[in-house]
């Protein structure tokens, strides 16, 4: 039995050393102070970076829709980014292109593949925190990957 445990602890200590190398050194940082902010239509994003990985938080006032506020940006039919979100506040509408839909609210967490329409639905805004699609999100000049 103990070398079960010692077996676990080890394992343990092995994916956490794991995961030190793949995130870098201990950080945090708040998105009052992000290291980079968008504005756009109805809408903002602010993200917080640690290396190459990037965290979105994007505030969607009532009205806004990736249509008719980002579209124009990121001059795609759809949004191509893929999201991998938190849902803070608001209820979110999400359209694939084959027509699927999902209604998010908060406390959600929502996996959304490239290839789809969002809007916010009723009067309250939608907070979202994105860990993923976020890095060319609204920008006029995106990144090459």
């Amino acid at each position: 039995m103990a070398m079960q445990t010692s077996s676990a602890k080890t394992e343990r200590k092995t994916d956490a050393k794991s995961f030190a190398k793949v995130t870098g050194d201990l950080a945090a940082k708040n998105f009052g102070k992000a290291d980079e902010v968008r504005d756009f239509s109805k809408g903002k994003l602010e993200l917080v970076k640690f290396g190459d990985a990037v965290v979105g938080r994007a505030t969607l006032q009532p009205g806004w829709r990736w249509s008719t506020s980002v579209k124009e940006i990121a001059q795609t039919e759809s949004c191509e980014a893929p999201h991998f979100q938190y849902h803070v506040s608001g209820v979110l509408r999400i359209k694939m292109d084959d027509g699927t839909e999902i209604e998010c609210k908060p406390g959600d967490v929502s996996l959304v593949p490239p290839g789809h329409d969002a809007w916010v639905v009723g009067n309250e805004p939608v907070v979202i925190v994105d860990f993923q699609g976020m890095i060319d999100y609204a920008s006029k000049a995106p990144h090459q990957h």
